[in-house]
């Protein structure tokens, strides 16, 4: 029985096609990304564990398959790769609870 799901992994080939119907801004988006992931500060390596961390802190199936093979190709291991997720996550989770300070507080004051 296969499943149906809304992300194609093939579709994650056709990501530079997204100009076809924006050209301008498609082409100023390539630039400006590509820039971005050049070498700079942070190598590639880094660049490329930390946009896997971003992924999926967005759950983005194209993201996830794209950077880790990526970060294979930039000489990661699989303990990184992991150790970024886990930041990701841990990320995640405090955001999450410090936002609760909002709540605390709007509670303590509506409740005297």
């Amino acid at each position: 029985m296969s499943t149906k799901t809304y992300f194609n992994p093939e579709d994650l080939a056709k990501f530079g096609s997204i100009s076809e119907f924006q050209e301008p801004m498609g082409r100023k988006f390539f630039a400006y990304y590509n820039e971005v992931m050049k070498e700079g500060a942070l190598t590639e390596r880094e660049k490329a564990l930390i946009a896997l961390a971003i992924a999926h802190a967005f759950s983005c199936p194209y993201c996830i398959d794209a950077y880790s093979t990526t970060c294979l190709e930039k000489g990661a291991d699989e303990q990184q790769m992991m150790e970024a997720v886990h930041v990701a996550a841990a990320m995640k989770a405090g955001i999450s609870l410090v936002a609760s300070t909002q709540m605390m507080n709007h509670v303590k004051k509506v409740s005297m």
